[in-house]
């Protein structure tokens, strides 16, 4: 797991004192982000802060998986087969970066025309329809020595459910719809200081343990705990692969908060908010996990909720259930510091976590039992 560990280093180190230099440059480029009139007022003073942040955790977390890799040429021979970058790496890493490319032309325009405008929804909708189709092919797509690909046919909710196959034109549109899903929840919590940054480490914690989990416990690995029938074991893709890259992105993010913090020096963006949608997406396939998302991701599920809550109940009676949507400006406007709403939804966000975390253990523990 020393792979891992130094994912980690180099992703915070490269993250937290490369931040810095993106945001004198960012200023000096006047890439400032531009403030919704409507929002809460206190959001005003915030302008003019530099986005497109997403950038900084994005290289980070590239140069952190190329690093890893290298570190794995002393390793036992199991992971050695490990050491060439696999089609996994290839759709986790590439559904981050390109979904960062959309927001990251959502987030030029908005500084360009110096509104909050930015990409127009048909625009940003198309994007992320093309990267999570074009993504979930590749990943259906070339089995490994295992014949296992990095997605697959049947839904899963701690690992693959037989029963529910839906072939591969039912996986791929269930993956866009996991990507569309993911990218918006993250986007839409990315509003407070550090809210997004903070709660997406934790669910990024909790995929690389995962990850690491399914590699100790992995069925490819004859010569070790699989080899022995009676133990359960995990049909997976390259699992060590999934647990750098989910653990380098969190070592990035946890460098970019410290910047990110409030009052936030930089903001993500929606190159940060959607790059990160598109990776948690991306490892909650490659896991077999996609029905867990929706704890381990449970505050990005409670957000999204309160904005579908509040536009179906306008749109229908006239009404608004919340103050203002997305949740955490409902809570704004009750008059709860920005602080006191970050630290508190990320309680929330990290009892989704916990709870996630222990109904994937407990199966494995029953199974054994």
């Amino acid at each position: 797991m020393r792979s891992i560990i130094v994912a980690i280093l180099v992703a915070f180190a490269v993250s937290l004192f490369g931040t810095p230099i993106a945001i004198k440059a960012f200023t000096r480029l006047k890439a400032g982000q531009p403030i919704r009139t409507d929002g809460p007022q206190a959001h005003l003073g915030k302008k003019g802060t530099p986005t497109m942040g997403g950038v900084v955790f994005i290289f980070a977390t590239v140069i952190a998986y190329v690093v890893a890799h290298l570190s794995l040429t002393t390793l036992p021979e199991k992971q050695i087969a490990q050491i060439t970058p696999t089609i996994t790496a290839l759709v986790l890493l590439g559904l981050f970066v390109f979904s960062g490319a959309v927001g990251f032309i959502d987030d030029f325009l908005k500084v360009r025309r110096r509104n909050s405008g930015g990409l127009n929804k048909r625009g940003k909708l198309l994007g992320q329809l093309l990267v999570g189709a074009a993504f979930g092919i590749i990943a259906l797509s070339d089995p490994g020595s295992n014949t296992e690909t990095v997605g697959s046919t049947k839904i899963s909710f701690i690992r693959d459910i037989d029963w529910l196959d839906i072939g591969k034109v039912g996986a791929i549109i269930l993956f866009v719809v996991v990507v569309l899903g993911a990218t918006n929840g993250v986007n839409l919590t990315d509003g407070l200081d550090g809210l997004a940054t903070g709660t997406s480490v934790m669910v990024l914690g909790a995929y690389s343990f995962i990850a690491a989990w399914q590699y100790q416990h992995w069925c490819a690995d004859t010569s070790g705990y699989a080899a022995n029938a009676n133990n359960y074991c995990y049909s997976v893709r390259d699992p060590l692969e999934v647990a750098m890259i989910a653990a380098a992105a969190a070592g990035a993010l946890v460098g970019f908060l410290w910047w990110n913090t409030s009052p936030a020096r930089i903001f993500m963006g929606d190159t940060g908010a959607l790059a990160l949608g598109g990776l948690i997406a991306g490892l909650a396939m490659s896991t077999r996990t996609l029905l867990l998302l929706l704890i381990i991701g449970g505050l990005f599920v409670i957000i999204t909720m309160s904005v579908v809550i509040q536009v179906i109940s306008f749109r229908t009676t006239g009404k608004r259930v919340f103050r203002m949507s997305p949740l955490q400006h409902h809570f704004e406007l009750a008059g709860w510091s920005e602080v006191n709403i970050v630290v508190r939804f990320w309680i929330v966000g990290g009892i989704g976590v916990a709870i996630g975390l222990g109904i994937f253990y407990s199966d494995f523990l029953r199974v054994m039992g």
